[in-house]
């Protein structure tokens, strides 16, 4: 192993180190209480060691935000939006439910407000066509339905996590597709 191979080796270690840490720490408190010095004293470095990977937290963050929204973008990659709210409302909630607490905590903790509705923009402007805009769609109304779609799943999803998830999976995927897709009026409620 020559001595490139070794330092790529401990800045990837670094790295891991940095991103478990701070992880840890995003399930623990709020984003605000987070400091770099705590977390280069839990992840066992030094603060000059943190600022050679990152020039700040919202950096850090925002490499967890990119990696969130990457996969559900994946995930929904070929669905077409509006038409596909359903199987997208899905993957939402399969995505959120597979990355476990750190996703929940990202999307639930009101101190993480700011953070999903970012998540949220850069899905929206990944995803609503090629460019960004869909044929024949005023952008002032694309962004009006996206903003609608994605706010009323976040916060069902929000509610769901708040109630301790009493409603099944399957159930609160169907319920929350239901009402973005046909709204309240497409409930069969008696």
């Amino acid at each position: 192993m020559n001595g490139t191979e070794k330092e790529d080796l401990r800045v990837i270690r670094t790295k891991e180190a940095i991103r478990k840490t701070f992880e840890e720490m995003i399930c623990e408190m709020d984003y605000e209480q987070i400091t770099i010095k705590e977390l280069a004293e839990r992840a066992r470095i030094n603060r000059k060691t943190f600022y050679l990977h990152y020039d700040s937290l919202d950096d850090l963050l925002r490499e967890l935000q990119n990696e969130m929204a990457k996969d559900f973008i994946e995930r929904t990659r070929g669905l077409e939006r509006p038409r596909d709210m359903d199987r997208i409302t899905r993957e939402f909630f399969l995505v959120s439910e597979g990355a476990g607490r750190l996703h929940e905590r990202l999307l639930c903790s009101g101190s993480y407000h700011y953070i999903s509705r970012r998540i949220t923009n850069e899905i929206m402007s990944e995803t609503w066509g090629a460019d960004g805009k869909r044929k024949n769609v005023d952008p002032y109304v694309q962004n009006i339905i996206m903003t609608f779609v994605s706010q009323s799943t976040i916060e069902i999803y929000k509610q769901w996590v708040a109630d301790g998830k009493k409603i099944p999976l399957e159930e609160i995927i169907l319920l929350t597709a239901k009402l973005i897709c046909d709204g309240v009026n497409g409930l069969a409620l008696t």
